[in-house]
């Protein structure tokens, strides 16, 4: 698969004349949400773990020196807590633009903190697409993020800020977690 999947997603889930559709945020798109939305509510998708194994061609890195972004892995019994946020399917056009490095549109069902469920779309990214980094020690996924920088800005501001926003919820990951200490480690920052 190409890095660009825009119009991949575009030629998913058309959404057959819904209103509104949920969508699920697990990166950037909980601390940075640049469209419009409905609603915005707390959620979890189960059998799914967040993982910085997905490259950054176009927002945190660059061609030759690629960041590291999060997409999900499959992980039975794990529980992703994230954002949901109800959309018109006219936010599409941007979010595809966005998350085009690589990311299919999938549809999961999501749980939110109430219990009740609905089927929402995420942005996914696998082995199966050109930016695909795939997974290296916190140390090596750490040292990849300090040192790149993209239009978007510098890849570490990326892990800093979902780190701060998951808190923020109250929501545990280990994995980013680890990341955020390694970061504050290579810098020479006391670990939070």
């Amino acid at each position: 698969m190409t890095h660009d999947t825009t119009a991949l997603n575009r030629a998913r889930h058309r959404f057959d004349g819904a209103p509104a559709v949920w969508l699920f945020g697990y990166g950037s798109l909980i601390w940075k949400a640049d469209f419009d939305y409905l609603d915005r509510r707390h959620a979890h998708l189960h059998g799914w773990s967040r993982r910085f194994w997905q490259g950054s061609h176009d927002h945190r890195g660059t061609p030759e020196a690629p960041g590291r972004v999060l997409t999900l892995a499959r992980d039975p019994g794990a529980s992703c807590a994230g954002v949901a946020y109800l959309v018109t399917p006219a936010v599409f056009d941007a979010l595809d633009h966005r998350e085009k490095n690589g990311y299919l549109r999938h549809v999961e069902p999501l749980v939110f903190d109430d219990g009740s469920r609905v089927d929402g779309l995420v942005y996914i990214a696998d082995g199966h697409n050109a930016a695909w980094l795939g997974p290296a020690s916190d140390t090596a996924i750490a040292r990849q993020i300090a040192a790149a920088h993209g239009p978007s800005g510098a890849n570490r501001d990326y892990v800093l800020h979902l780190a701060d926003a998951l808190r923020a919820q109250h929501a545990e990951d280990a994995h980013v977690f680890a990341i955020e200490r390694e970061l504050h480690r290579l810098a020479g920052l006391t670990a939070r």
